[in-house]
């Protein structure tokens, strides 16, 4: 398959990294001037990972659109509307979309398999590609499994037979929105683990994941979803990787900012709390543990005050 990847990020470039080692022809896009972009472009490696010689790098977006077949997509997701707005400009009718982001846009709370058919419309079939896992985990040889989910079934099939190996075992997600909703918030999850790391109460975490995983289910309830998958790979699969590890984005930012350090890039999990507190409004939902988060996060309420007001809710309300 030919494959271009679009974010030349740690996600992105593993991504990239993953499909030529299944195979597959894989261009790497980044654009010009990109400090990441770059880095590959003088020494091939980020750090993280080092990019085969056989796999291509360019920064030109027509033409690494116009030679693949599918096209995967690693940006921001504040921004991903933007990037689709360029590719609806350009010849993409009947190629394979993949979103390999998790965030929901936080002005409209739609999911991003929304704005993708806001945007292009039927022009390119599109699917996601969520579920846990670090860069620097499979690099090293260590396998998970992950989720594709897409509302078409044929290319669901087609990407799980593709992308599968002995590094990532792939299931088939049998719910788009709960997926992309479980995917998205669990990184409000992992901003709240950090700030309960920050604060010395890790302890904590137990209550965090189990009541999490039940707002969380409420609310793809509400939306039309099925709240069972929020118990799925997409979300709770994702804890581990998201609550606990060192290597968690948003766990640590989550540390830092209750440390009052300074991170140094914004996580993807502040932008989605806000979109949570949108959608909770929207949909009658009560989503304790996304709105305090987002009032932390807003200083609308100190850090410790925040986090014991939530774990000192009555027990009739932690189980609802």
């Amino acid at each position: 398959m030919k494959i271009t990847v679009i974010g030349p990020g740690r996600w992105g470039s593993f991504i990239a990294w993953y499909l030529h080692r299944c195979g597959h022809e894989v261009l790497l896009y980044g654009r010009a001037g990109d400090e990441k972009f770059l880095q590959f472009q003088r020494t091939r490696t980020n750090g993280l990972l080092t990019l085969p010689e056989g796999l291509a790098l360019g920064s030109d977006l027509a033409e690494a659109v116009a030679r693949a077949e599918t096209v995967i997509v690693s940006v921001g997701a504040q921004s991903y509307r933007g990037l689709l707005t360029e590719l609806a400009a350009l010849p993409v009718d009947g190629k394979k979309l993949v979103l390999c982001m998790k965030g929901i846009e936080k002005k409209s709370g739609l999911r991003l398999s929304e704005v993708t058919a806001e945007v292009l419309g039927d022009r390119m079939r599109a699917a996601i590609w969520v579920g846990p896992g670090h860069v620097q985990d499979f690099v090293r040889g260590i396998p998970n499994c992950m989720v594709i989910d897409s509302a078409s079934e044929p290319l669901k099939k087609e990407l799980v037979e593709s992308f599968s190996s002995d590094l990532i075992r792939f299931y088939y997600g049998g719910d788009l929105l709960g997926n992309e909703i479980g995917a998205a918030s669990k990184n409000v999850i992992g901003i709240a683990a950090g700030m309960l790391d920050g604060l010395q109460k890790s302890s904590l975490k137990g209550a965090l994941m189990s009541r999490g995983t039940r707002e969380i289910a409420r609310l793809i309830e509400a939306m039309g979803g099925n709240g069972m998958t929020a118990y799925g790979l997409s979300h709770l699969g994702d804890y581990e990787a998201t609550v606990f590890s060192q290597h968690s984005h948003n766990r640590m930012y989550g540390e830092t900012f209750v440390k009052q350090g300074h991170y140094g890039e914004l996580a993807e999990g502040v932008a989605t709390a806000e979109a949570m507190v949108l959608l909770a409004n929207r949909y009658g939902v009560e989503l304790p543990i996304c709105r305090t988060v987002h009032e932390v996060l807003s200083g609308e309420v100190g850090p410790a005050e925040g986090l014991a007001g939530l774990f000192l809710r009555s027990l009739k309300d932690e189980m609802i």
